[in-house]
């Protein structure tokens, strides 16, 4: 069951950052955009679906955490795709709140991991915090239910690529060491939230 998971994680994984790539490259709301988008939230919502019982299996709590912040992020970006209301639903408002708990125990968390003396505290404080803005951010967009048109799409783009990060740091983390770990961890936020800055700039402005 380990292997099948592990193979449709990756699978999902390599879809996503083909796709990723291809959407960030294409015209925003054109219909490639739209197929290629649809596919890299396939490949996204089968990396979190696999990697949430992959996590349990193994009984590392901080990869079930960065499970459910890299599920939400997608969830949420696909959500101001296709919520051109700005109104929230149900389900929109339980998943934001489910971000917020998980920021929340990923502080809790990281000062654990600090007590025991581990390094990786660093990452997952960040990883924390990443997740409290951008969840209490989503929060702020549902209450004011004005979210719509180029705030919509800055809400998406800024979602969808910080989803992408966590895929991006699953293939650096495999495939590169760093002393201290944690510095493998964070390259790709470091590398690429100066891109979902210069995107939401460009968005909002155009």
């Amino acid at each position: 069951m380990e292997e099948i998971l592990l193979f449709a994680h990756i699978a999902g994984g390599s879809v996503a950052l083909i796709c990723a790539l291809m959407a960030v490259s294409s015209k925003k709301g054109s219909n490639f955009h739209r197929r290629v988008g649809r596919i890299y939230a396939l490949g996204m919502a089968t990396i979190g679906v696999t990697a949430i019982p992959m996590a349990i299996i193994s009984g590392k709590t901080f990869l079930f955490l960065i499970a459910l912040f890299s599920s939400y992020l997608v969830f949420a970006g696909w959500r101001f795709a296709v919520n051109r209301s700005g109104r929230p639903s149900k389900l929109d408002w339980i998943a934001v709140l489910i971000m917020l708990l998980t920021a929340a125990t990923m502080t809790i968390g990281a000062y654990i991991i600090y007590a025991e003396g581990s390094d990786m505290w660093v990452a997952l404080a960040v990883f924390a915090t990443i997740a409290a803005v951008l969840g209490l951010v989503d929060m702020k967009s549902h209450i004011s239910r004005r979210t719509i048109g180029k705030k919509r799409v800055a809400r998406h783009l800024t979602n969808m690529l910080s989803g992408t990060i966590a895929t991006v740091t699953a293939a650096v983390v495999v495939n590169i060491s760093t002393d201290p770990a944690w510095i493998a961890w964070l390259v790709p936020t470091v590398i690429i939230v100066p891109v979902i800055i210069y995107w939401n700039v460009r968005t909002l402005k155009g």
